[in-house]
């Protein structure tokens, strides 16, 4: 199965000099990271003139200025050069690069990156309760993030350093735990990326990935947008905490009538969440 993905690890060792670069886990991030937001800031432009794009935006009387969108690049920018870039240094200093010359199987690629979403997921949650239910630590570090009551891609990683710092690191540390091939752990980050920017879009696409993942199992756009709407419902990010600990801790089943608007004061995109 390794033979799967030899050809792109072969396309990838090509590029060695700049994965073992010191500005190489900062370049990526930041690629991956706009690359995967221009797609919902160009719905953002588009919503404002269709009305097909608008009717899946889930709070449709909200607007993102480019104001908005010139202070999230410029936070996302300042994160990366100031905090993380002397981070990433050290790394490359006490870590060097390991590129290994086989690729690995594909079930253990997807398997690895499976576990490393699931073990973010919890640690998210975790992090991100703790800092909800100890009012020092939301004013001190996670208020940043809740600038913004309606969601757009750009707000991801809106935050600040502390979080950012954190958050990082648990996505750093869990390939590392695991072990991981740096295909694995290159297609973790993409991936992880991916599912931040989706949760904070804005939109509730028919191709979302809440909407692909059965049994309800996925919170999405809809679960994080109603978050940063009411800021004391849905504090798990991905999938496991949402389907295993949520409910638990905070009545799942009836979490969006405890966090909802009345019915007339609500988004039209919410109606059915209130209605549970």
């Amino acid at each position: 199965m390794a033979m799967l993905l030899q050809p792109l690890w072969t396309f990838v060792l090509g590029h060695a000099p700049l994965l073992r670069s010191p500005f190489f886990p900062v370049l990526f991030s930041l690629c991956v990271y706009l690359s995967f937001c221009l797609p919902f800031l160009l719905l953002d432009a588009l919503s404002t003139r269709w009305a097909w794009v608008l009717r899946y935006k889930l709070q449709p009387q909200s607007s993102v200025s480019w104001p908005s969108v010139r202070r999230c690049l410029a936070l996302t920018l300042y994160n990366h050069l100031v905090f993380i870039f002397p981070l990433t240094v050290l790394h490359w200093y006490l870590r060097p690069v390991h590129l290994p010359e086989e690729a690995p199987p594909l079930p253990r690629l997807l398997a690895q990156v499976l576990v490393c979403l699931l073990l973010f997921d919890f640690q998210s949650f975790a992090w991100h309760l703790l800092h909800h239910r100890v009012p020092w630590l939301y004013r001190t570090f996670h208020k940043v993030h809740h600038t913004y009551t309606s969601t757009s891609a750009l707000t991801a990683e809106y935050s600040g350093a502390w979080e950012t710092l954190s958050l990082g690191l648990f996505a750093a540390a869990n390939p590392l735990l695991l072990g991981c091939h740096p295909l694995t752990e290159l297609a973790f980050f993409v991936v992880n990326i991916w599912l931040s920017v989706e949760d904070h879009c804005g939109y509730d696409l028919p191709w979302a990935t809440h909407r692909l993942v059965p049994l309800g199992l996925y919170g999405g756009a809809r679960h994080h947008d109603l978050h940063h709407l009411k800021s004391k419902c849905n504090f798990a990010p991905y999938i496991i905490a949402h389907a295993m600990f949520e409910p638990k801790v905070f009545d799942m089943f009836r979490i969006f009538d405890l966090c909802a608007r009345p019915k007339a004061q609500s988004p039209a995109n919410y109606t059915h969440y209130i209605s549970v």
